[in-house]
């Protein structure tokens, strides 16, 4: 049972991670895309509902990403659906959507560090420079690519597909 819902788990999350990455784009070239945008925000929500499923009975770093996810999923989705990007709600949606794609990239490169032998033996405790330097890449792409889709996302209509 717990692998079945573990699977369904990483289902999620590789979905989230995917949309995200077309929502990015459209955000990167102002359009919506508002089917894509819609699948993202519910796999990245249900990514995190279902980690806090988990048998576990300490509080662990990856409950604490989980809940500054949804915190700020849940702003993003009011910046979306409530106020409909008007105004400063725009730029809004643009950085708390990326900041809960960067937490689930984040996430992604923690669980490749502590799966995939090869790199579980450069980091095994995940404190070593390997990590860090991979972290510390993730970081600076995404702050990057907010910038620049912060600045660039302008819909003028409703979004494609």
């Amino acid at each position: 049972m717990l692998a079945a819902f573990t699977l369904f788990h990483v289902f999620l999350s590789l979905v989230g991670l995917g949309t995200g990455l077309v929502v990015l784009c459209g955000l990167l070239t102002s359009q919506r895309y508002d089917r894509w945008t819609k699948r993202f925000l519910i796999t990245t929500v249900a990514t995190s509902v279902t980690g806090f499923m988990f048998p576990v009975h300490q509080f662990l770093p990856s409950h604490g990403v989980g809940i500054l996810s949804l915190i700020v999923l849940a702003i993003a989705t009011l910046a979306r659906y409530r106020y409909q990007l008007a105004g400063g709600w725009r730029r809004t949606y643009v950085i708390t959507a990326l900041i809960a794609l960067y937490f689930n990239f984040f996430v992604l490169i923690a669980q490749l560090f502590m799966k995939v032998p090869a790199l579980h033996a450069l980091a095994p405790t995940g404190s070593e420079p390997p990590f860090q330097i991979a972290q510390g890449i993730l970081l600076v792409l995404f702050v990057v690519m907010t910038i620049r889709a912060a600045m660039k996302f302008h819909p003028e209509v409703s979004g494609k597909a």
